[in-house]
């Protein structure tokens, strides 16, 4: 616990507005979150194909169709670029009555309802035949774009206990097909996160390509295998409705047959390119979160606790709204429950040089990624390059590169003592 009350105490020499009353509802009006209205931008997000609509039919130019990678691949950095940095956090006191304020979850809430109508006015846009294979692909882009980073919407739903919630959180994953995203993220992700056994951490010297099979397929198993084992618990046999792997396929199953059925089984290739596409957009996040950090090995052979250092932050605020907060990865590991608006910067957390937007370009170049990330992984383990999560296949080449001569005796210890 040391290292996060070592960060409130952070939190409150760092924070502008003090607070000596403990009474919380005293508090909340003292303390105005600079953000708040800003969250209602995260709901351009699901409209991005009617957007694209907008701006194709406004300017005559077919290029919009492709409005979401535009936004995602070019805007979005330009934002943060614009926007800097945000490092401040809500005060301790402020944190109960911000979790509450309800606002908050409807900005969540009201994404869903938008998305489903972009899917819907998608396939009727398909359906139509008047947009040409270029646009209609580029359409297929950009409600993939839109359904992708539904993921971060069904992400922060699904971590929450109401039910309701939970069931919104599947129903943002459906046009995606990744229902099992949501059981294999809180159950399995978030409990052997940075290490080895992980299929949604990346390792140093793996790049995206090779990453992303092997994620899509490990999450998939892994989510299975958790719901078996949790019917075997019960002792009921897996293949009943209550199972979440195959209540949340079956929501995707309902919609996408219903599109087909609607609007006719030629817009099943784009439905296709959308979910690849969108799924790929979670996925490719994930590489980044987590790339080459390893929570060490306590002497009785268990990882230690997942801490702030274990993840990837980045605090520009463009893609922090975009995302829920997203990029404030650590103190999400650490608190997974926290809701997105309380989340808060820790200085130890290792910093990314670019915002998610950004950095997604830099993942689908591998070249560039090693050259932008290698070293700061290293970096961050002070040259001992040991104690990365090491890609087995690249192991030999990283450790030719990194390893010995930076850090003398000290690369040659195997099981390094957790501070």
């Amino acid at each position: 616990m040391s290292a996060s009350t070592a960060a409130d105490h952070h939190d409150e020499h760092h924070h502008h507005h003090h607070h000596d009353d403990p009474d919380v509802e005293a508090v909340a009006p003292a303390w105005t979150d600079g953000k708040r209205y800003a969250w209602l931008l995260g709901l351009v997000v699901p409209t991005i194909p009617m957007i694209a609509w907008g701006f194709a039919e406004a300017s005559g130019l077919g290029i919009f169709w492709w409005f979401g990678p535009i936004f995602i691949f070019g805007v979005m950095p330009l934002l943060d670029q614009l926007g800097g940095h945000d490092r401040s956090n809500p005060p301790e006191t402020a944190i109960k009555w911000l979790e509450e304020d309800r606002y908050y979850r409807w900005c969540t809430y009201l994404f869903i309802p938008l998305q489903l109508t972009s899917t819907v006015f998608s396939a009727w846009m398909w359906s139509r035949g008047v947009l040409s294979t270029v646009e209609a692909v580029g359409l297929a882009f950009s409600l993939g774009a839109s359904n992708g980073i539904a993921i971060a919407n069904a992400h922060e739903l699904g971590h929450k206990r109401e039910s309701i919630e939970k069931w919104l959180a599947k129903v943002a994953l459906a046009p995606t097909f990744y229902g099992h995203f949501f059981i294999e993220h809180n159950r399995g992700h978030h409990v052997r996160v940075s290490t080895p056994e992980d299929p949604a951490s990346s390792r140093l010297g793996e790049n995206f390509y090779e990453f992303l099979p092997r994620t899509v397929i490990g999450s998939l198993t892994s989510a299975w295998e958790l719901e078996s084992k949790r019917f075997k618990r019960m002792e009921k046999h897996p293949f009943r409705i209550s199972n979440d792997l195959l209540n949340a396929w079956a929501m995707s199953i309902v919609l996408f047959g219903a599109l087909l059925a609607i609007f006719g089984i030629g817009i099943l290739p784009y439905l296709l390119i959308q979910a690849v596409f969108g799924f790929s957009m979670l996925e490719v996040v994930n590489y980044i979160e987590h790339y080459g950090l390893k929570r060490q090995k306590k002497d009785d052979g268990r990882y230690e606790r997942c801490m702030p250092s274990h993840s990837w932050n980045s605090n520009l605020v463009a893609s922090n709204v975009f995302l829920y907060h997203l990029q404030r990865h650590s103190d999400h590991h650490a608190h997974p429950l926290r809701r997105y608006q309380a989340l808060r910067h820790f200085d130890e957390a290792p910093e990314l040089p670019q915002g998610y937007a950004g950095m997604i370009v830099v993942a689908y170049l591998p070249p560039l990624w090693k050259r932008v990330m290698d070293h700061r992984v290293v970096d961050h383990y002070s040259g001992d390059v040991q104690l990365a999560n090491i890609h087995p296949r690249a192991r030999k080449r990283i450790l030719k590169r990194w390893g010995g001569g930076s850090t003398g005796g000290g690369a040659r210890v195997s099981t390094p003592q957790a501070a």
